[in-house]
């Protein structure tokens, strides 16, 4: 009997230190990625120095992605909110990573989603693809952007954006239906 109680506690001990170990250092709930973190954090900056202040209205969805050739991860916001919206569309940003923070490549406006990187290049970038719609424009129509070796056009109603007649293969990195995260909480 004794040599059973024994080996019992000796089970929970083990089970114990086991779940302890376990558990150590491990994220509880959602967390976001360092990435993610580090893109809210530019966001909030750039919001600031664009100057919308704290616009409390602001909602952002971020998708990383292998713009370019280098394998760096860059980044696609998607804007809404007071400041980034009006009837033509929201403020889409094309982010490259520089040091521990981004660049904007390029600020596009009156974009609507859903936003795809596509399969096609120029000058080394993959394409992307917005919704053109509103603001006069009826009915929406999606629309090619390509890189010109420095950045992506700015308005995608007007040329060089090129309107897409067929269907290009390619990713939805934002879609129309996804609502985005809040800026400021």
């Amino acid at each position: 009997m004794h040599k059973l109680v024994l080996s019992f506690y000796f089970k929970m001990i083990a089970c114990f230190v086991f779940c302890v170990t376990s558990c150590v250092g491990q994220p509880q709930g959602p967390a976001t990625s360092p990435s993610e973190d580090s893109v809210k954090r530019f966001l909030q900056d750039y919001v600031k120095t664009a100057g919308f202040g704290d616009d409390e209205t602001t909602r952002y969805y971020a998708s990383f992605v292998n713009l370019g050739d280098g394998g760096r991860q860059d980044v696609v916001v998607y804007l809404t909110g007071q400041s980034w919206c009006g009837s033509g569309g929201c403020t889409t940003l094309i982010l490259a990573p520089k040091g521990s923070s981004y660049i904007v490549v390029t600020r596009i406006t009156i974009t609507r989603p859903p936003i795809r990187v596509l399969a096609t290049r120029s000058n080394g970038w993959h394409d992307i693809s917005v919704q053109v719609q509103g603001g006069g424009i009826q009915p929406g129509y999606e629309v090619q952007l390509s890189f010109d070796g420095k950045t992506y056009p700015r308005n995608p109603s007007t040329p060089p954006a090129r309107r897409l007649t067929e269907k290009v293969p390619g990713e939805v990195l934002v879609a129309a239906t996804d609502g985005g995260k809040p800026l400021y909480r």
